[in-house]
């Protein structure tokens, strides 16, 4: 199979190999061969990660905060997204790593939930990825530090590990449920 970066520079064979994948990949479907899991990727500092498809309603542009008196500082403050009220979680202060600048490229995922709103603060989104079950590693729990108790396992493609993150964990937990001192 052809590299893609290596056609970075080849507009039309790039196009040309995407559309191969992607004839081979409704294929599978058809036949049902294809046996994949869907999650939204993004980054947490310098990690990578990837959250399932179901648990995030939508990403939003970090909106303006009004910060919530005795909160823990990873309790950002909540938003008024169209109405209603949205705490918003940074990720990296709730499992004890320091975090100060929000930079150009953050993103909330939207927890999809009726029952717990909550957004959550991530460096970057890059869209949804696709993995297969030959891509899955579950050696890389053990290499997740303080985000190992909101982990579902990993994945790695072309070198780079993919952290699976579950949003669900993360609302559900105890430290998620206790943002007042």
């Amino acid at each position: 199979m052809t590299e893609l970066a290596a056609l970075r520079d080849e507009p039309f064979e790039l196009l040309a190999e995407l559309e191969r994948r992607l004839q081979r990949a409704r294929a599978d479907v058809a036949t049902g061969a294809a046996s994949f899991w869907v999650g939204l990727a993004f980054r947490l500092g310098d990690r990578w990660c990837v959250a399932p498809r179901d648990d995030v309603r939508e990403v939003i542009v970090p909106p303006p905060l009004t910060r919530v008196p005795g909160a823990r500082p990873w309790l950002l403050g909540v938003a008024n997204v169209r109405g209603s009220l949205l705490p918003v979680c940074d990720v990296q202060r709730l499992i004890g790593a320091e975090h100060n600048a929000m930079e150009r490229n953050a993103r909330v995922l939207v927890y999809n939930s009726d029952q717990v709103p909550a957004g959550f603060l991530v460096d970057e989104v890059a869209g949804y990825r696709q993995f297969t079950p030959n891509e899955q590693r579950r050696e890389l729990l053990g290499d997740a530090g303080p985000l190992g108790q909101f982990a579902m396992g990993g994945f790695v493609r072309d070198a780079q590990p993919w952290l699976a993150l579950s949003l669900d964990r993360i609302a559900g937990s105890d430290l998620f449920a206790h943002a007042g001192w």
